[in-house]
Formats: C-alpha cells, sequence, structure tokens
C-alpha cells in the first residue's frame, strides 16, 4: 500500500459501533474480495471490499474477519483470519500481514492462519443462534459477478439451515454513512491531491491537447502524491462530449472555443474524492458558457445550503429541481408553458438536467447510506448540479465534496480548488 498506516483506533471503534448493533448471541462474517482474473495468467489489481476494510483495516486478499460479542472464549469475540505469509511469498508477492502486524493495522489481538476458519467457526457457530451475512445491497449494485462473499454466503446456508439469518448491509450502510475524524482527515488529504492536479491542468490545458493528454497529467500527480490513481473511471470531455453523462472513451481532440468538462477525483487509502469543473480549453469562456457556467454555480450555491441534519434526500432533490427550473427559464432552454404542461414522473427540467444532484461519499465513491432516513452530522455528500445543452456542444456540471455539519451550511472538502469561473479564467491566463 501506498498510504500511511492508519491509526487503529479507527477501526476499534468501527467495529464497537457495528457489535453494539448486533442481537444477542449472533456473529458476523465479513469477507475479502478476490483477485479477479482477466485472461491467461492476468488479473485485475486487487481492490478491497470496502466492509471488512472499514472493521478491521486489513487491505489484502484471502482475508476473514469473524465478530462474536457473545462468544464464551473472550480471545473469539473478534477474530481475524489471514493468509499465512512466508519468505517464498515475500519473495514473489511482496510483503504480507504477519500476526504482529495485523494487529497494529486492527487492533484485533487473536489472528489466525486461514486454514483454521473451517473448525472454529463451526465451534463458533454451534454457540451462535443466528449469523448477520454481508450482502451488497447498494441500490446500483451490479450482482452479476459472484465473489468470495457470495460463495460464503452460500456455504452457510446450505451448512447452517437452523440458523436464523440477519443483513449486516443495513448496519454497515448506518454506520459507514457517519464518518469518523480521522476517516474525514483522509478524505480531506485526498481532496487535497485532487487540487493539486486541477492546478496543474490549468497550466496545461490549451487548444490542441488531447483528452488523454489530460488523464495523463492527472494520474501523474495522483501517483505523485501516494494516491493509488484515480477513485473512479475519470471523465474528461471536450466540447459535445460533455452532454454525455458517463463519457469515459477520453481520446478526443480539444479544440479552441469548447469547454472541458472534467469529473476526476483522486483516492487516497481507499477514501474517494469525488470532483467536477469545466474549463474553457483557450483560456476564456464565451459570453454563453458563462450564463450557463453561472448558472450551475448558483444552483450548486443555493443547494449547498439544504444540505443540512433532517433533510430528507428525495425532497431535496425536489427542491433542487426547483432551483434549475427557474435558472433555465432565464437561460431560455424552457418556458413557463413547457413546465405548466410538464409529467409528474419527469419535469421540464429534466431535459437539461437529468441525474441526481448528491450521493453519499466515502470508502466507495458512491457510498452506502440510507437514502431514506434523514442525513445527519458527519455525513459526506457531493453536490453536482448540470445543465447539458446538445444542440450548443455545452455541457456544464460543478461538483465538491461536502460534510454535513451540526448546524449551518456544510464543510466543503474542495472549497480551495478553483471554482469561479474569472479565477478559472485568470489562472489560465497568468504568465
Amino acid at each position: 500500500m501506498k498510504y500511511d498506516r492508519i491509526n487503529s483506533s479507527l477501526y476499534i471503534s468501527n467495529r464497537k459501533k457495528f457489535s453494539e448493533k448486533m442481537l444477542e448471541g449472533t456473529l458476523a462474517v465479513f469477507n475479502s474480495n478476490d483477485i479477479y482474473p482477466i485472461s491467461a495468467d492476468s488479473t485485475m489489481p486487487f481492490q478491497q471490499h470496502r466492509d471488512i476494510l472499514y472493521l478491521s483495516g486489513v487491505d489484502q486478499e484471502e482475508s476473514i474477519l469473524l465478530i462474536f460479542p457473545n462468544a464464551s472464549n473472550p480471545a473469539h469475540r473478534e477474530i481475524l483470519f489471514l493468509k499465512e505469509t512466508s519468505d517464498l511469498i515475500a519473495i514473489w508477492e511482496g510483503e504480507k500481514l504477519t500476526k504482529e502486524t495485523a494487529f497494529l493495522t486492527s487492533g484485533i489481538k487473536t489472528v489466525y492462519w486461514l486454514p483454521q476458519f473451517p473448525a472454529i467457526f463451526k465451534q463458533l457457530m454451534s454457540e451462535a443462534v443466528g449469523i448477520y451475512l454481508n450482502t451488497n445491497e447498494h441500490l446500483r449494485a451490479n450482482t452479476e459477478v459472484e465473489t468470495r462473499e457470495d460463495r460464503f454466503i452460500s456455504k452457510v446456508r446450505q451448512d447452517y439451515p437452523a440458523h436464523i439469518v440477519h443483513k449486516a448491509a443495513p448496519i454497515m450502510h448506518k454506520i459507514r454513512s457517519v464518518k469518523d475524524a480521522i476517516e474525514l482527515e483522509l478524505m480531506q488529504r485526498a481532496c487535497k491531491i485532487t487540487e493539486s492536479s486541477i492546478l496543474r491542468l490549468l497550466k496545461f490545458i490549451k487548444p490542441g491537447v488531447w483528452e488523454y493528454e489530460i488523464e495523463a497529467e492527472l494520474a501523474h500527480e495522483f501517483l505523485l502524491n501516494r494516491s493509488k490513481g484515480f477513485a473512479y473511471t475519470p471523465i474528461i470531455a471536450s466540447g459535445k462530449n460533455a452532454c454525455v453523462l458517463h463519457y469515459i472513451e477520453n481520446n478526443q481532440l480539444c479544440k479552441d472555443g469548447e469547454v472541458i468538462l472534467l469529473d476526476v477525483g483522486a483516492e487516497y487509502a481507499n477514501y474517494s474524492s469525488d470532483l467536477t469543473r469545466c474549463i474553457p480549453v483557450n483560456g476564456r469562456f464565451t459570453a454563453r458558457q458563462k450564463a450557463v457556467y453561472n448558472a450551475v454555480l448558483h444552483v450548486k450555491t443555493e443547494a449547498e445550503k439544504l444540505l443540512v441534519p433532517g433533510t430528507i434526500m428525495s425532497e431535496y432533490h425536489k427542491q433542487v429541481g426547483n432551483l434549475m427550473e427557474e435558472q433555465l427559464v432565464n437561460l431560455g432552454l424552457i418556458s413557463m408553458d413547457d413546465i405548466k404542461n410538464q409529467k409528474a414522473d419527469w419535469p421540464a427540467y429534466k431535459k437539461y438536467f437529468m441525474h441526481g444532484t448528491s450521493h453519499f461519499i466515502g470508502l466507495d465513491t458512491h457510498d452506502v447510506g440510507l437514502w431514506h432516513e434523514p442525513i445527519s452530522e458527519g455525513m459526506v455528500f457531493t453536490c453536482e448540479p448540470g445543465i447539458y445543452i446538445p444542440e450548443e456542444g455545452l455541457g456544464i456540471r460543478l461538483e465538491d465534496d461536502l460534510v454535513v455539519q451540526k448546524s449551518g451550511a456544510p464543510f466543503n472538502l474542495m472549497k480551495d480548488i478553483p471554482l469561479q469561473a474569472d479565477h478559472i479564467e485568470e489562472l489560465m491566463n497568468a504568465n
């Protein structure tokens, strides 16, 4: 891992939060992700399952976390099972966690090697009346690929049919959505790395650069600052490409007079940042481009004020829609007649602003959280309104990462990244 070791107090606290919500006589199991194959002997870079990472800090494959607060043996109330390391593994794969470094990482005293899991698990299941299984219940999850967690769940259901099964996901969604101070520091670091990359780009972008060259500049700056790279697949969309919401080809020439939409963010210690900025290729917005830019900025500024404790996200998105409606009328993109005749399930503003305004962010870019509950202090959301005008070859979206405060407006983790159109022009044209 490129990042500094994180204080184990974070993981001790996270496990305590989870344990306090478990039912009496139950245990919970969390598995690492697989290393996914490509073909031949090629594999994807390993990415740890965010739940076992959140609860233990263990960032390697073939790992299992077991939590059993009521275990008769106190040593078995928290257990890590790890792939046994050796000198041979160290030569071929690099250093893995030892039992000692696993304790330093997680704060868990009981660490066994993975082959011991079946026997110990069977023993503990004989004490437990129920088990928490960790299904992926993110609303946008693609669950076609079978995971290590999926295989474990199938085996448990087959081998222990008399045990009561509970879902870990609702607990994880609740506790992961409110960030610890240590987590906020890590997210702030990811945002600062993103900030340095944007400042680099403002000196680099000019007519004739290619979208992939911009991507290369970002990757260089991320890696230079101990990030593994992009928190998600980057969107570097010049001109009409900005009207494709998930444009990721990044293979077109950036032309004089166009605006580039950059939806990019660095990760740090597996925590995401998520930024969108729009930059004029030649260093100057046209009057029309600036009018659309400022309309989006107005909506973003007003929307941020709504991200306060007690807000229901479904109502928040409706309020943001009303804000956008007014701006689109002012820009001549929709009329009052369009609004009068709009469909209840597809308002007129959706023609030019068709996506949601905010999502949870944290260990996952689209992080877990309970959408039906009021938001609370310590949650982190993006705020990213946009206007997309295909007939003008113009797409503008602006996005920052915001921490909900106890009172008042949220704290902007990206407050130092240039946002005002005039400031962007000034930096691009500075000697």
